[in-house]
């Protein structure tokens, strides 16, 4: 199956000229990708040529990949990890979790624990959520003056900028929910022992402050979809839609950098092996 991009990307990507509301977006888009079967051969193909393209990347040396993942509790960013690389080998691909930031990372600027992760050149680097935490966690939470909070967009904005300027393409996928999915995977933690250690009470208090959480989001993505690194808004209710819709992006961007094996300065017919 070759899922059709450029109508999938038109329907998913934020175009920041254009009010971006979450409430309007639906979370289960089926007209994007109804077939369930093909959806999940599709990412598998799919999974296997960005491990190809993986290796080529890595051995061009030159540029980079950085893939944000971000979304509320229970939207799937570490399923899209598995979902997405898991055909692709450990030493070119690094995954950064980010939680609460450790007193060494709180005593530095916001983005220096971010710039640390960025992936170095011939890697790809996923984030599972991203320094766009210090504008919606600490939005809603008033983990920082109001003014401060202002003053970060423009900065992540420049901070991402920077990065492209320098040689990494930037991917930033909002895995977008509805409520009561969130709800019902919620539920699934306390039903099913295998799932207990994924629930955490605290949870349930971002929850309760969905509406807020959802505003902070609509101001990232209004504020922050640029040229250079656009938000991609990804219908994520259908697990196996979530991951075909990534996996097609980040497939189609990896061939677009058209990643070149180095040509070496010397020919194997010149060597013998005894």
């Amino acid at each position: 199956m070759t899922i059709e991009w450029a109508a999938i990307d038109d329907a998913i990507r934020i175009d920041a000229s254009v009010k971006s509301k979450l409430g309007q977006r639906d979370a289960v888009s089926k007209e994007l990708l109804p077939d369930r079967e093909e959806a999940e051969a599709s990412t598998a193909a799919y999974a296997k040529a960005i491990d190809d393209l993986q290796d080529r990347l890595y051995a061009e040396g030159t540029r980079s990949l950085l893939v944000v993942l971000q979304g509320i509790d229970t939207s799937g960013k570490d399923g899209t990890v598995r979902g997405v690389f898991n055909r692709c080998g450990p030493l070119g691909v690094r995954v950064t979790a980010f939680g609460r930031p450790t007193d060494i990372e709180l005593a530095h600027d916001y983005l220096w624990r971010v710039h640390q992760a960025v992936p170095r050149r011939g890697h790809i680097g996923v984030f599972n959520r991203s320094h766009y935490e210090d504008v919606l966690v600490a939005k809603v939470r008033n983990l920082a003056p109001r003014e401060v909070i202002e003053q970060r967009y423009e900065q992540i904005n420049a901070f991402e900028k920077h990065l492209v300027d320098n040689g990494t393409v930037i991917l930033k996928f909002m895995l977008h929910i509805s409520k009561d999915e969130q709800r019902e995977r919620l539920q699934a933690r306390l039903d099913e022992p295998d799932k207990h250690w994924k629930f955490n009470a605290g949870d349930l208090e971002d929850r309760a402050l969905w509406d807020d959480y959802q505003r902070a989001y609509e101001t990232v993505l209004n504020r922050c979809s640029t040229e250079h690194a656009p938000w991609r808004v990804v219908p994520s209710d259908k697990k196996w839609r979530r991951n075909a819709i990534v996996a097609a992006t980040v497939h189609r961007t990896l061939e677009a950098m058209n990643p070149l094996y180095p040509k070496p300065a010397w020919k194997a017919s010149d060597f013998k092996i005894d």
